[in-house]
């Protein structure tokens, strides 16, 4: 089976809504990274030396590669990428192989059989 890891920069306020969204999408689960924080084009304000930057969440879900831009702009819509600036990217990286799905595979398995 192939698989995509798809990696989203989420506003903490957001992060659930990302994971329902990529679950209603076909993600059998997540991995949540709390407290993160990034820089984009323009560097943070600062207030007596101190950074003023939004905490973030990284969310990973190992998907099946035939959902996976499904879920990735799930994911998307729901964290509002595309509407407001700064308030998170997704991507999708390709998964060569992987091990420890036992509990995934049989249920990804039979909802793609069920797609064909």
């Amino acid at each position: 089976m192939k698989l995509k890891l798809i990696m989203a920069m989420v506003d903490c306020g957001r992060s659930q809504a990302a994971i329902d969204a990529a679950r209603a999408g076909g993600a059998t689960g997540a991995t949540v990274i709390t407290c993160v924080r990034g820089e984009g084009v323009h560097p943070e304000k600062t207030f007596l030396g101190l950074e003023l930057s939004a905490a973030r969440d990284v969310l990973l879900f190992l998907v099946a590669e035939s959902r996976a831009r499904d879920i990735l702009e799930a994911v998307a819509k729901a964290g509002a990428f595309d509407e407001e600036p700064g308030s998170g990217i997704a991507l999708q990286i390709a998964i060569e192989d992987a091990v420890g799905l036992g509990s995934q595979l049989p249920i990804l398995q039979h909802e793609i059989e069920e797609e064909l």
